[in-house]
């Protein structure tokens, strides 16, 4: 396993992290979960990435649980906040209240004393951002947190909230969750340069495209059973199951490249984005330790330029594809 800093700070994690969205505390019984992250840790995954809202807090609870076999230094946790956790007009965003009151639960959940990296699961217009900042830094300030980050903020949002911490004198945003994968590159013109610039590590989530990147969904053949898209509870990022066949047929052209490298598909798709220096990390969910030792595979391969470009022509749609995909 290899390892990277998250963005200009001095914490590094491993490339591959474990995440627990739609996972652990739901849909994965809690001794398969313990075995997926157990295998995780074995092969080097120091990096666990997981949620207050995800399961209601279940999520948080089995991997904290798992977790506490191993001593606290060799493994980093991030969670999140943002989501609502309860029916109160203040049990939700990010107000000062609710990430103080929702670091402590998390905390609880996790038993742990601190937490490595707390991010900001979503963008809050309704609360001023420098009380949000000055949230985070208070906690950071107490011991609570080490670091703190964001989940599909623009850069725009980015931006300001750098030149707001450093005007301010506040501890500096330290990572950025977006979504990216071959199918999905829409960080690339701005966010991308301005979190290389602003020193942000990215850890990118969805690098297989909710499952479309491992090859299992075929043109024209039904949706496999058990398969996320054909989950109505877990298919809603992928338009509900509605496979668009121009994706699929993409997906099926890369195969081959795949084969050649020696890599499975995912593998080729973690490393196509691991390629890009700025991330620090890429988010991987497992329901089975076989997953995850295959996807832990993906860490330290280097795809040539001659790969990368020939990915690259296939990601591209021409005309004759979309031609195919009238007919």
């Amino acid at each position: 396993m290899e390892y990277r800093h998250l963005g200009k700070h001095g914490l590094r994690v491993s490339e591959i992290c474990l995440g627990s969205w739609l996972t652990y505390g739901g849909a994965t019984a809690a001794d398969t979960a313990r075995s997926c992250i157990e295998q995780a840790y074995s092969l080097g995954i120091n990096f666990f990435d997981t949620a207050n809202v995800y399961a209601a807090g279940e999520a948080e609870k089995i991997v904290g649980q798992v977790l506490q076999q191993y001593p606290r230094e060799s493994y980093v946790i991030a969670t999140k906040v943002y989501f609502p956790m309860g029916k109160g007009p203040n049990d939700r965003g990010l107000s000062r209240k609710h990430i103080l009151e929702q670091c402590d639960a998390s905390l609880k959940r996790l038993g742990l004393d601190y937490i490595d990296l707390y991010q900001a699961h979503r963008y809050d217009p309704t609360v001023p951002l420098a009380e949000t900042l000055m949230a985070f830094d208070f906690l950071v300030k107490q011991g609570k947190i080490l670091y703190y980050g964001v989940s599909e903020w623009s850069a725009g949002q980015l931006a300001h909230a750098s030149d707001l911490a450093r005007l301010a004198n506040l501890a500096p945003l330290a990572s950025n969750q977006p979504r990216y994968n071959l199918l999905d590159r829409a960080i690339e013109p701005e966010i991308l340069p301005l979190c290389q610039r602003e020193g942000i590590g990215i850890i990118n989530y969805s690098p297989l495209a909710q499952g479309l990147l491992t090859g299992k969904y075929k043109p024209g053949q039904p949706l496999p059973d058990g398969s996320r898209a054909s989950d109505p509870k877990q298919n809603m990022f992928l338009n509900n199951g509605n496979l668009e066949r121009e994706q699929l047929l993409k997906v099926q052209r890369l195969l081959p490249i795949a084969e050649q490298e020696g890599l499975s598909l995912s593998q080729l798709a973690l490393a196509w984005c691991l390629r890009q220096r700025e991330l620090s990390s890429t988010i991987i969910g497992a329901s089975q330790p076989l997953q995850v030792r295959e996807n832990a595979g993906a860490s330290g391969v280097e795809l040539s330029a001659t790969t990368l470009q020939r990915i690259n022509e296939i990601l591209e749609t021409t005309a004759s594809d979309r031609a195919t995909v009238r007919a």
